[in-house]
């Protein structure tokens, strides 16, 4: 996995959940393509609109990202991506593709626990 940004960004309409972020907050990265989540993450940064307006550029914008509800992150650390199966039932609002963006405390520590036992990349 490359993140030569420290970014991670959403469409606007999560400009809300995204700017609730403070740093130290541990974050998972799902993979939209593969069904997979990947980390751990954390925020580096506060949650905020276009820290890295050219992140996600829209070609036919310039300077305007796609993705602008954005958060500086930083590898806490780097564990063997989690498969649907593994975390679907550490979810409780998961529903295939669809899945609040928001963690439980009880979500978060068991999507923890899961990465420490599936071991490193």
């Amino acid at each position: 996995m490359h993140l030569k940004r420290q970014l991670f960004g959403l469409p606007s309409r999560y400009r809300d959940s995204v700017r609730a972020i403070t740093p130290g907050l541990p974050l998972f990265l799902y993979n939209y393509a593969t069904h997979q989540l990947h980390g751990i993450f954390e925020a580096a940064s506060f949650g905020g609109t276009n820290i890295d307006p050219t992140a996600w550029e829209d070609k036919k914008c310039k300077g305007e990202s796609r993705f602008p509800a954005q958060v500086r992150i930083r590898v806490r650390k780097l564990c063997k991506a989690l498969e649907e199966d593994a975390f679907r039932s550490v979810l409780h609002h998961y529903d295939g593709p669809k899945f609040r963006l928001e963690l439980s405390v009880p979500e978060t520590l068991a999507l923890l626990d899961l990465c420490e036992q599936g071991g490193s990349e």
